[in-house]
């Protein structure tokens, strides 16, 4: 395959430059994904939890064996954490640390796509799939959020990137090594990364049947088993330094950690998921409706991938192959989330990258995307307006726990939309579209994380119960949830995580008897049961739709335990 051409002779789309349109288009992701960083605390479910394995980290210096807590955090590899660890030496400020991981993965998965497409085609090609996949609401708002997902697929693009330079623009070993050790680190970031390596089964197909575009390279024996040592340098770099120091310390929860993190969060998670059940077809719909606009292009986008697929074409197999098991694998198992595909968007942006030039400017193409901005933005204004003058029921439910001036934000949006749509109309919808996705995710960082970040996030109720319980008194904390500890004031204690609540509760009041005049328990409303006479506790407030309470030992019904297992776990972790 010839070189690609170099970006001074390339053929711009916009601006009479290619280097000018690609430094725009990059200041432009940048705005998109990184607005509003700074502005907001980790938000539920997930954020709070890594944010606060975390800080304990940096505060404590567990590194090897995360904690959640005094407890240990057996559910996830620490790689997350880590680097969000990194970030907070890097900039000193957890707001802005817990989400620059998701921003600097977003960023160079945008990155690998153009380049990979403009090696493969051109300038306009790449440029047009890397703005597609940054525009894709999925996209967009996954990798503004603080979860593993978003490294995976910063992880697994990057590994597909080596991949495919090889076995498509190849040979380039260097470049299949690379694939391979960050498969390896997929791996240990959230075990699927190892799913980046199945490029190699469409690459087999291709390349037993003379496809057009497969690399050619012989033998090389002793190269391919340098990539299987490159995978697994990774995954033993962390691997065995666990274990070893697992069997040194004898701890038996060490042990348990090593035990469940390899083997429990990995083949027993897929084949018997504990929630998430939905059926085989459940990802059809989440292309169809999480990956507009692109998932629009599908109509026309499928027979052209058809038609090159039938000419053999191995530019178009490979990535395709690669969903499709992608598709297939996840679906299998009982258990599903969005997420899990969220790897896939590049790979299908790439895929769509030739065609886009010629598809952007199909007059049905415009016509779906001009309704997709509409019809949004008029069912933004039209929710806001009628929640500020008519009050729905609908509306009243979501204010009990969302402060009523959302509906602003819906009506900024909303209209910002329908203006956006009025000026560039059918013709230049593609434009349209940029724009109102930059107005949106512009307006929700801006506006809508301070506004919702009260409720949201335990910033709130942490410090009204340091109000409470004054500068030098110790909380306890009952029943609490990752953001609870995470955002604490001042000094506090914990009894547990998973421990169930009663047991918690029974601990806490012991603790709390021990030194009655300078320890209060802050404790979740459902935890408590009838075991804290309410007339003489303090209500904190409402956050993540819980009512959280304090009270010290004159509050506490004597020789009573509260009933229940607990725990109201609302994680969506996976």
């Amino acid at each position: 395959m010839k070189p690609p051409v170099p970006l001074n002779r390339a053929h711009p789309l916009w601006l009479g430059n290619a280097r000018r349109e690609l430094l725009w288009s990059g200041l432009f992701a940048l705005f998109v994904l990184g607005i509003g960083i700074g502005l907001r605390d980790p938000w539920p479910s997930d954020e709070p939890r890594f944010a606060l394995v975390a800080h304990w980290m940096v505060e404590h210096g567990q590194w090897l064996f995360p904690h959640r807590g005094h407890e240990l955090y057996p559910d996830k590899p620490p790689v997350f954490m880590w680097l969000q660890a990194l970030a907070y030496f890097l900039t000193r400020s957890w707001r802005i640390a817990f989400l620059l991981p998701s921003l600097l993965s977003a960023m160079g998965a945008l990155a690998l796509v153009y380049d990979l497409a403009r090696r493969l085609w051109n300038h306009r090609s790449g440029l047009l799939a890397a703005l597609t996949l940054l525009v894709t609401i999925h996209f967009t708002y996954q990798m503004r959020n603080a979860q593993i997902d978003p490294l995976l697929l910063g992880w697994m693009t990057l590994a597909n990137y080596g991949l495919l330079r090889h076995l498509l623009l190849g040979p380039a070993w260097r470049w299949f090594w690379v694939g391979c050790f960050f498969a390896g680190v997929g791996v240990v970031t959230k075990g699927v990364g190892v799913l980046a390596l199945l490029m190699l089964v469409p690459f087999a197909f291709a390349r037993s049947r003379s496809w057009r575009h497969v690399a050619r390279f012989e033998g090389g024996a002793g190269r391919w088993a340098l990539g299987a040592l490159a995978f697994l340098l990774p995954v033993l770099g962390w691997v065995v330094p666990m274990v070893l120091v697992a069997h040194a310390d004898g701890d038996p929860q060490h042990a348990e950690y090593v035990q469940n993190i390899l083997f429990g969060q990995t083949v027993h998670r897929y084949a018997t998921p504990p929630g998430h059940i939905h059926s085989i077809g459940f990802f059809l719909g989440i292309i169809a409706a999480d990956w507009l606009p692109l998932s629009l292009l599908l109509p026309w986008a499928i027979p052209a991938w058809w038609r090159r697929l039938k000419r053999r074409d191995a530019r178009f197999l490979l990535p395709l192959g690669w969903i499709v098991l992608i598709l297939v694998f996840f679906s299998l198992s009982p258990g599903k989330r969005d997420v899990y595909i969220l790897p896939a968007l590049p790979i299908a942006a790439l895929a769509m990258a030739p065609m886009l030039p010629a598809l952007l400017r199909r007059s049905g193409v415009c016509r779906a995307l001009f309704a997709l901005t509409a019809g949004l933005a008029g069912a933004l204004t039209l929710a806001g307006a009628l929640a500020l003058i008519r009050h729905p029921a609908w509306s009243v439910k979501i204010e009990h726990s969302l402060d009523p001036k959302i509906w602003w934000l819906f009506l900024a949006m909303g209209a910002g939309g329908l203006l956006i749509a009025a000026l560039t109309r059918v013709r230049r919808a593609p434009l349209g579209w940029a724009a109102f996705a930059a107005l949106l995710w512009s307006v929700y960082g801006l506006w809508g994380y301070p506004l919702l970040n009260a409720d949201r996030s335990a910033l709130g109720v942490m410090e009204k119960a340091r109000a409470i319980a004054g500068p030098d008194a110790t909380i306890g904390l009952v029943a609490w949830k990752e953001q609870n500890l995470l955002m604490a004031q001042g000094p506090v204690t914990e009894f547990g995580f998973l421990k169930p609540w009663p047991q918690q509760f029974s601990d806490a009041v012991d603790w709390l008897k021990a030194d009655p005049a300078h320890r209060w328990l802050f404790s979740l409303d459902a935890a408590m049961g009838d075991c804290v006479q309410k007339t003489k506790a303090t209500y904190v407030g409402h956050a993540n739709r819980r009512e959280w309470w304090m009270f010290r030992a004159d509050a506490v019904v004597s020789g009573c335990t509260p009933g229940g297992a607990g725990n109201d776990d609302d994680n969506s972790e996976d």
